[in-house]
């Protein structure tokens, strides 16, 4: 949802494109093997059409990987199906069409178009679940009890059918109205349950607002959006199903996550000695998660403390385990995780797992499993899966990446993360480029205690426009000051202030 909304003229993009080395076109073999993919790969045997699942994105997305159906089970508790669209199922070992996806490791955005991690014919067609007809998924269903705690797990190959492409902002407005589509109806419900859950076991969800580059007409705009409840709900599915990825391989001692450390206690010690001067309270015996959860972002005390809190969860990274022992099988009945959502934290499921498993922010052991369309890592994780749970062999071609994997996705997450942040720095350059000595209010969201030749300073949120920035001065945690914009170009794309 835009809280802010500021228009920014013509802006050139390419230059940050040259400047990362992100790719253009796919190759014309690559583009010839997907087609060729999308014609002749057949869909699974097993029948899962006949549940109604829908997809749940942003209106403009067309790379749809997940599909999800809600429902209750008899007795109490509930039934969750999450339908991934089956990327395997469609590259090829040892094609170029794999090898072109290792070369890019995920898809990145920028404003003006998107740099795919798998050619369109699959990744908005033949693969994606569109409500289109049937396509290939490997399908999740998790069961809950009435308290959130996961009873029952089982994936599978299957065929499915979206029965409808729905978006956050229609489906929020229909939570509002009560008139949410049955497959969706309990996804408030169920994401209300299992965010209390994560906050029970420490996980770290921090609601902040996120700056985004828009498209607007023959220019831009520079957006700040806080998220929907209804994305906030969605997400807790995907954060369910990549547990119990996790729970699967660590039965089977085999397998990719997602790792973060938890917080220090140094650090926590830290946050909750800011607390009380940003006007946050910190009750006797509750969870950071907790303590964020229940603090308001927009206001500048509010985002002040999530911005400090943003200092806990640092670290997060892939661990893969196991991928010394060829071709492991998973064992007879399949690796199947025991009841409950808070796994092992290391050295109790099966040779070669790493002492460390957890990941900080969601409180539990996570595993990347539902973005195969854009994630190069949630593709050989899900066929870890399919083949432990299965008690089938894992195949050669997924043992034989699992070594790889972390640092190809470190590598691409970099690339990732810096057309993010370069697109917003340029956007913000170009926005502001005509109002060097103007002064402007903000709220001071970090300080920088001044060392050496390093002086007094912080991080800085303009009222308006929705711009953050580095600022110099003496600048008081949490407080509203007036700030001079010093400088702006978008060549270096950089802008600075100083305390007015």
């Amino acid at each position: 949802m835009p809280i802010k909304v500021v228009v920014a003229p013509q802006i050139d993009f390419s230059g940050l494109r040259r400047e990362l080395g992100l790719p253009g076109g796919f190759p014309a073999a690559v583009l010839s093997e997907a087609e060729e993919s999308a014609r002749v790969t057949p869909l699974p045997g097993v029948d899962r059409t006949g549940v109604e699942f829908v997809t749940l994105d942003p209106a403009s997305s067309l790379d749809l990987d997940q599909a999800v159906h809600l429902s209750r089970r008899a007795g109490g508790g509930y039934r969750v199906r999450y339908a991934i669209a089956d990327v395997a199922a469609y590259v090829r070992s040892g094609g170029v069409l794999e090898a072109e996806s290792w070369a890019r490791g995920q898809t990145v955005y920028l404003p003006d178009g998107r740099i795919p991690l798998h050619p369109p014919v699959l990744s908005e067609g033949a693969v994606s679940l569109l409500p289109e007809g049937e396509r290939a998924a490997v399908v999740w269903t998790i069961d809950l009890d009435g308290d959130g705690e996961t009873v029952a797990v089982e994936v599978e190959r299957a065929r499915v059918r979206s029965r409808a492409k729905l978006d956050y902002v229609t489906v929020q407005r229909q939570i509002g109205a009560g008139t949410v589509p049955e497959p969706l109806a309990l996804l408030p419900e169920i994401g209300t349950l299992l965010a209390r859950r994560a906050a029970e076991r420490g996980a770290v969800n921090l609601p902040l607002p996120s700056q985004e580059v828009e498209r607007d007409g023959d220019g831009w705009r520079l957006v700040l959006r806080a998220p929907l409840p209804v994305e906030e709900h969605n997400a807790q599915i995907s954060l369910l199903t990549g547990m119990a990825a996790a729970r699967i391989m660590l039965a089977g001692g085999i397998g990719l996550l997602r790792t973060m450390p938890a917080p220090k206690p140094e650090a926590v010690r830290t946050l909750r000695a800011a607390a009380g001067p940003l006007g946050v309270t910190w009750p006797a015996g509750a969870s950071v998660g907790e303590v964020v959860a229940s603090v308001d972002p927009s206001g500048p005390r509010g985002a002040a403390f999530l911005d400090q809190a943003a200092d806990l969860l640092r670290g997060a990274a892939y661990t893969a385990f196991g991928a010394d022992t060829p071709s492991a099988p998973g064992s007879g009945a399949g690796a199947r995780p025991e009841a409950g959502d808070g796994g092992s934290r290391g050295g109790q499921g099966g040779a070669g797992v790493p002492a460390e498993t957890g990941h900080g922010g969601v409180g539990a052991p996570y595993a990347h499993v539902t973005a195969p369309l854009r994630r190069l890592a949630d593709r050989y994780a899900t066929e870890i899966c399919l083949a432990l749970y299965a008690g089938r062999t894992v195949p050669d071609w997924a043992m034989e990446a699992l070594p790889r994997l972390p640092k190809a996705m470190s590598s691409t997450d970099r690339v990732a993360s810096a057309a993010d942040r370069g697109a917003i720095d340029l956007a913000e350059a170009v926005l502001l480029e005509g109002r060097v000595g103007e002064v402007f209010e903000a709220a001071v969201l970090d300080r920088d205690e001044p060392s050496g030749k390093r002086p007094a300073g912080g991080t800085i949120a303009l009222d308006d426009p929705a711009v953050r920035a580095k600022c110099l001065g003496d600048l008081p945690l949490g407080s509203r000051i007036d700030v001079r914009l010093t400088a702006a170009d978008p060549a270096s794309r950089t802008i600075r202030f100083e305390r007015a």
